[in-house]
């Protein structure tokens, strides 16, 4: 996928046939040793660094666990460097290595790169900056995934009007790719299409056409020999979409290739209200954690427990982290999402790639540091560990109020609560705080001299500890209700309102007419979506009504707006748009 927004060096050769041999002679004798050696290289090539070799697919896949996704990098378009990040580099793939990743996603758009008229030629430069990267990853000793990516949606999307076009476009594409990694280490994964997606076409249909792609694909990449012969090949659902009806068709297609060197892919970005903060859904609350337990359930049930290995190519939060506008999930939030997804994907069985866009998203492909080394952190516990949690990472304390004990319901998950920290100080159970149960109870004593001076915002940060996996921060600040003023503008512009957050932090907003009816660019719910119809700016003192959001509102028709806080304040704020004109009153 591409998210959001959205090197050229010496070319080196791939490590030959002689590679091929030897793989061959360390299958047939049952070797299982570790990384260790280097395998042969042409000369000017980089020593490639094998793997694990394993004895089955699903023990090739588990050993690929953790992955990693050069995402909007060799898929952007129309070039590498197109979607905001520099060309990776050798130093790139060293860092993900170091970081723990045993395998990474190459993702590829071809159709920039390749001619689109028979025979479908690609760019030998193009063909050469992707094998450059292929041999960089694995003279690290990482597994690599390589694919058809946003072909998906440019060109094989069309194939219900154009068919056979498409057809041959793809087994020539596909050709072309098998051909030049032929004799590539088995460490190397081929995946047909990356989310196949078809117009105008219904899901049966769809179903169908995947079908003919995916079979395509094998039969062309197992007829180019080499390596290629039992390569393991990645096959998606649908939309790589694990609604059952999905998996049951790929489960169905897997079955009649009669091929054991196969792997399902499908991706997860969570239950999307609270994936992109629509809906209300602002908690990983109960339904998006069945959402996505069944996920996962489904996944086990119709693959891994049968031996099919599963690779989830593509996981995260569709709008989280975004270093570029106002964080639309909240980050306690979301690490509970993560920490649920590294538990849920153990126990099915499943190797978990994250999606990572570049520079604004995850890793800072410049500098090569996580934008958010704390999250980053937390995603490595879940592939080993569970971490505790709790309800919330907050303890809000009003202003204009006294002091009181504040509670949080604790969720261990599997750990045991160890105490409360401030730093490197203990605080003190009995003094500072009790528990009840899972409830933990933070003294008004402990909170007065938390808040010091009670100034606005996060005024102190203390942590849950539990037995295993990363603390729990839990931020102890200080507001006061959010004052909002009059304001006026135009539709092309959008609206700012002055706003005083005071401490405080937006979770959602909620707009309706008068007769109870929605008002906004998101016309089945009225509680609007974060960044889309509004959005803050904290120390711009602002909060802003999106030009989509006011163009979608009835002429002459008042809408109500209900701004919601995360300390659990709510302010109500009315909108009435005539023409290009808006203006805006505090209720």
């Amino acid at each position: 996928m591409q998210r959001t927004q959205h090197l050229t060096g010496r070319r080196s050769r791939g490590p030959g046939r002689l590679l091929g041999l030897l793989l061959a002679l360390v299958t047939m004798i049952g070797v299982t040793g570790t990384s260790a050696f280097a395998a042969p290289a042409h000369k000017g090539s980089l020593p490639i660094r094998l793997p694990k070799l394993a004895a089955t697919p699903m023990d090739t896949v588990a050993a690929m666990q953790p992955s990693w996704n050069l995402g909007n990098t060799l898929d952007a378009i129309p070039d590498e460097t197109s979607w905001g990040n520099p060309k990776a580099t050798k130093a790139l793939f060293d860092t993900i290595k170091a970081q723990g990743y045993r395998s990474v996603r190459i993702p590829v758009t071809w159709s920039g790169h390749q001619s689109s008229s028979a025979p479908y030629t690609i760019d030998a430069t193009w063909m050469a900056r992707v094998k450059q990267l292929v041999d960089w990853a694995q003279a690290d000793g990482l597994y690599v995934v390589i694919n058809v990516h946003h072909d998906s949606w440019q060109w094989i999307n069309t194939i219900a009007t154009d068919h056979d076009g498409v057809l041959a476009r793809f087994k020539a594409t596909w050709t072309q790719i098998a051909s030049t990694f032929r004799n590539y280490p088995q460490s190397l994964l081929f995946e047909s299409n990356n989310e196949p997606q078809f117009d105008n076409t219904t899901d049966a249909q769809g179903i169908q056409y995947n079908s003919e792609l995916n079979t395509a694909f094998h039969t062309v990449v197992r007829q180019s020999g080499g390596n290629n012969t039992s390569r393991l090949l990645v096959l998606p659902t649908l939309h790589t979409n694990s609604g059952q009806v999905f998996l049951d068709a790929l489960a169905g297609e897997m079955k009649s290739l009669n091929d054991k060197n196969l792997v399902a892919t499908v991706h997860y970005y969570g239950y999307y209200p609270f994936s992109v903060n629509v809906a209300g859904g602002t908690k990983f609350d109960a339904t998006s954690q069945q959402d996505m337990s069944d996920n996962f359930s489904r996944i086990r049930a119709t693959f891994t427990s049968k031996g099919i290995p599963v690779y989830l190519g593509e996981y995260g939060l569709l709008q989280f982290p975004d270093s570029n506008h106002p964080s639309r999930i909240e980050r306690g939030e979301a690490l509970k999402f993560y920490e649920q997804l590294g538990h849920n994907a153990r126990t099915a069985g499943v190797t978990t790639a994250l999606w990572d866009a570049g520079t604004w998203n995850h890793l800072n492909r410049t500098t090569l540091q996580w934008s958010d080394p704390a999250l980053f952190a937390a995603i490595k516990s879940s592939w080993t560990t569970r971490s505790g949690t709790a309800s919330s990472d907050r303890i809000f304390l009003a202003k204009a109020s006294a002091i009181t004990a504040k509670s949080l319901t604790l969720n261990p998950n599997g750990t045991t609560f160890r105490g409360l920290w401030q730093g490197n100080t203990r605080l003190v159970q009995g003094r500072d705080y009790t528990v009840s149960g899972n409830q933990l109870t933070v003294t008004a004593s402990a909170l007065t001299r938390l808040a010091g001076n009670r100034a606005y915002g996060t005024n102190a940060t203390i942590q849950a500890r539990f037995s295993a996996g990363v603390p729990w921060n839990i931020y102890v600040t200080t507001y006061d209700r959010p004052v909002l003023s009059g304001a006026s503008g135009t539709t092309p512009d959008g609206l700012g309102i002055p706003t005083q957050f005071r401490g405080d932090q937006l979770a959602t907003m909620e707009s309706k007419y008068a007769d109870g009816s929605v008002a906004g660019n998101t016309s089945w719910t009225p509680y609007q979506e974060f960044n889309g119809a509004f959005s803050p700016n904290y120390s711009g003192n602002a909060l802003t009504l999106t030009a989509d959001y006011l163009n979608a509102l009835r002429d002459g028709a008042q809408a109500t707006l209900t701004f919601h806080f995360w300390s659990g304040a709510t302010v109500t704020y009315r909108v009435t748009k005539n023409g290009g004109s808006v203006t805006g009153t505090v209720a």
